[in-house]
Parts: structure tokens; C-alpha cells; sequence
């Protein structure tokens, strides 16, 4: 059975004062002398009192809390942009609301129209793989309320957008591969409707362009990375007569799971194949061997992200707002992927 909720009134009665010296001296007021304080502090703490922020901030027509939409929660990058995110949010004095769309657009959908009734001040998204209609988010541009995409964004609205430049890092990554001798190069990625996953293999495609190799696609593979999704297609790349001599699969999870099955087969990593992951993921450092990967700095980009859109809750007309943020990523070589060793 719950408690009757206690309030600035029954404290006064209890005192014999008013509720306006009682909300002062919980505001810590210099009005109000020490004494009177330290009566209302003590008697708050006895009865349990709580202030009600949520009616306060409805007065002052916010709530300082923020939205913020992922695809899913158990990885390790989105981990480290939402830890990035809290920190700085945090000591400016807004909290969090988190929600998963589990890759599910209907889901975001219906994240969106909470994280609106619950009156968030701002929303940070990161789309669903399968994400097409973008109206869902109308109703906060129609409201003014900023919204920051990262990662994987939608070009079609005009808002900030942080993320790294994906083309470059899916060069970078097959040139790795390229100059290691490797020449016919698996690509295992996510949905390519997704900005992060067509950029980075369109930067795939350009490296193998450039070495006069053409794009062959039975190399290519598009799915949602997941365990059963990597094993079956890497089993079906294992049935054919010509082997591929290297892998660039942009998820470092699932460059470790890839890696365990080719292990298995019987195939050397990287004498057999070479393999470059994305990310990373402390999974990269401790797999054998560790994996060749793209440096994602996500904490950064949590930081980043935070300074954006608080700069912009507190400046509504700053014309900086829809401009896009890229950050550097950088190739962290490691022994997956090295088959020439430098003289």
C-alpha cells in the first residue's frame, strides 16, 4: 500500500510556518536564517519528504531530461556514446531517457511518441536498420525540440548529425587488406539502406577500383551481423571451390565470431585469410589473433554529442544546429590481418 506522498504544507503545519518560508529554506534561500533551515531539513529527512522536480520544471516548461533513441544497447560502442553522453549531461544538470528500437522502425516509432509525452527537452537517435519513414520525428521539429542523429543518420532531415566519415574508414580498412597481398576480399556488413554501412562499402568498392580489381558480388554480403547471420553466411563462403584470401566485416562482434569459424575450418588467420573488424571492441584485443580493426571513438562522440545539444537548449537560434559533426577514426592494425612484415 503506498504512502501518502509528503509536501511542502505538511511540513509547515508540523512547524508552524508557511509553505513559502518552508520552499525557500529547502531551496536554500538566504532569507531564510539557519535555524529555520535546519529544522526544515531535519524534519523533511524524518518524513521522507521528496521535492517534486517534475512539477517544477513543468512550470518552468522543461523537464532537463533528454531522449535518446539505439538500436540496441549490448554493444560495446553504443555503450561508450551513451556513457560519453550521460557524463556531460549530467554536470550540466539533465538526466537520460533511453530507450531500444531493436532494430525495428514500429519500435522507434513508439519510443518517439514516449520520449514526446514525457516532454524530453531534447532527442538523440540513432536509427533502426530498417528505418524508411522519418515522420515520426515531425512532431519534435514542429515543437523546436533539437534532435541530434549520430551514427547512423537521416540525411533527409535538417538537424545535426555526428558520426565518422564511413567512406574513408571502409577504404582505409580494404587498402589494409590490399596491401597485405590480399585480392579477393569478403565484405560482410549491415543493411545498406543505413548511411554507415553503404558508405563504408562504397569505400570498400573504390579501394578495390583503384588496384584495377573488379567488384565481385559473391563477395559481398548484407545482413543484420548477427551470430546466425555471420555463421550461416560464413559456411556458404566455405562451400565453394575458391576461397576468399580476406575478410572486412564491419562489426568487431562479429569479426570474432567469424574468426572462431574459419579457426575451425582449419584455416590460418591471416596466412589463410586476413580479417579487418570495426569498432574497436575490447573483443578485438582478445581474441588469437587480435583483431585488426577501425578505431570508432565512441566516448568522444558521446561527449560531442551532449555539448551539441545542450549548446542548442541553450541557444535556440544557434545557426550551427544543423550542421554535421565528423570525427576521425583511424586504422588499429593488429595480427589478423598482417601477411607482409615490414623489413
Amino acid at each position: 500500500m503506498r504512502h501518502k506522498e509528503i509536501t511542502i504544507y505538511d511540513l509547515a503545519q508540523k512547524l508552524n510556518i508557511s509553505a513559502a518560508t518552508v520552499s525557500r529554506g529547502l531551496s536554500d534561500h538566504p532569507a531564510i536564517n539557519k535555524t529555520t533551515k535546519k529544522k526544515i531539513f531535519a524534519l523533511a529527512n524524518e518524513l521522507g519528504y521528496r521535492s517534486n522536480k517534475f512539477a517544477s520544471n513543468l512550470r518552468k516548461q522543461q523537464t532537463n531530461t533528454i531522449g535518446v533513441i539505439v538500436p540496441r544497447l549490448n554493444s560495446l560502442f553504443m555503450s561508450s556514446v551513451l556513457s560519453g553522453i550521460e557524463k556531460i549531461v549530467n554536470n550540466a544538470g539533465y538526466n537520460l531517457i533511453i530507450a531500444q528500437s531493436f532494430e525495428q522502425e514500429a519500435k522507434e516509432r513508439a519510443n518517439t511518441i514516449t520520449m514526446f509525452n514525457s516532454r524530453v527537452d531534447g532527442l538523440i537517435v540513432s536509427l533502426s536498420s530498417d528505418t524508411k519513414d522519418f515522420t515520426h520525428f515531425d512532431t519534435f521539429i514542429k515543437k523546436g525540440i533539437p534532435i541530434v542523429f549520430f551514427d547512423r543518420i537521416a540525411k533527409e532531415i535538417d538537424a545535426t548529425k555526428v558520426l565518422i566519415d564511413n567512406f574513408k574508414a571502409g577504404y582505409t580498412a580494404t587498402s589494409h587488406l590490399l596491401d597485405q597481398g590480399c585480392k579477393e576480399i569478403l565484405h560482410i556488413t549491415g543493411n545498406i539502406t543505413r548511411n554507415v554501412y553503404k558508405d563504408r562499402f562504397e569505400g570498400y568498392k573504390k579501394a578495390l577500383e583503384e588496384r584495377k580489381i573488379d567488384f565481385d558480388p559473391a563477395l559481398f554480403f548484407s545482413n543484420d551481423l548477427s551470430e546466425q547471420a555471420v555463421q550461416q553466411t560464413i559456411n556458404e563462403v566455405l562451400r565453394r571451390n575458391k576461397l576468399p584470401d580476406g575478410l572486412f566485416i564491419t562489426n568487431d562482434s562479429a569479426a570474432a565470431y567469424a574468426l572462431t569459424i574459419l579457426k575451425q575450418a582449419g584455416l590460418s588467420v591471416p596466412n589463410d585469410i586476413a580479417i579487418v573488424g570495426f569498432n574497436n571492441d575490447l573483443i578485438s584485443q582478445v581474441t588469437e589473433p587480435a583483431i585488426t580493426t577501425i578505431n570508432y571513438p565512441g566516448n568522444e562522440m558521446g561527449e560531442t554529442i551532449a555539448r551539441i545539444i545542450l549548446n542548442r537548449l541553450d541557444d535556440d537560434t544557434d545557426p550551427s544546429f544543423t550542421s554535421t559533426v565528423t570525427l576521425n577514426s583511424a586504422l588499429v592494425i593488429r595480427a589478423s590481418s598482417i601477411r607482409k612484415k615490414d623489413n
